[in-house]
């Protein structure tokens, strides 16, 4: 697999991780089922009922649109606080899983 091809999201990977993530450009994080994510909350009357991470107001997708622009998950979590390390970890596993689940 070429880690430069433009269809794939290469997603930095935390110190913990032993792995890479990679989850198709295609695979845009509305697509992902986040309602069994206990990481994620989705308020009607909050933030236009996106999907949020629990206790703040900052979208999911925020993450993948910085994380697409080069920004690092270490600088994610110091630009939008409220959202911790363990909340980020659990959102990318969770769509890793969801990208290579059958369809």
């Amino acid at each position: 697999m070429d880690i430069a091809s433009p269809g794939l999201l290469l997603l930095p990977v935390l110190p913990e991780f032993e792995f890479a993530i990679f989850i198709p450009r295609w695979y845009h994080s509305s697509m992902i089922d986040w309602s069994s994510c206990p990481a994620v909350e989705r308020d009607p009357e909050r933030v236009s009922g996106a999907w949020v991470f629990r206790g703040t107001r900052v979208p999911v997708a925020a993450l993948f649109e910085n994380l697409e622009d080069g920004a690092l998950v270490s600088q994610f979590v110091e630009w939008f606080p409220g959202v911790t390390l363990e909340q980020v970890r659990t959102v990318l596993e969770h769509a890793a899983r969801s990208a290579l689940a059958p369809a």
